[in-house]
């Protein structure tokens, strides 16, 4: 798959796909070996989008004083 800008949710389905085809075994090892550089490419990549987030709602709920204030997600902001 070509390197271009994925949502989250776009990448998180491609490494499904890419799982589903290393799992199934019938890849040639070239085309593994190639399948799995781009898993792993992408699971960096929804790891630091996670970490992002994160990163956000932990601004989003910073007290006055700048330092966090840990609240659950579901839980009015």
């Amino acid at each position: 798959m070509a390197e271009k800008k994925l949502t989250f949710e776009q990448a998180m389905a491609r490494l499904e796909e890419i799982v589903s085809k290393l799992e199934q075994g019938d890849a040639p090892l070239e085309d593994a070996l190639a399948l799995f550089e781009e898993g792993t490419s992408l699971m960096k990549k929804c790891s630091t989008m996670l970490d992002k987030a994160e990163q956000k709602v932990i601004k989003l709920t910073a007290a006055p004083d700048g330092t966090p204030v840990e609240q659950p997600m579901d839980q009015g902001v």
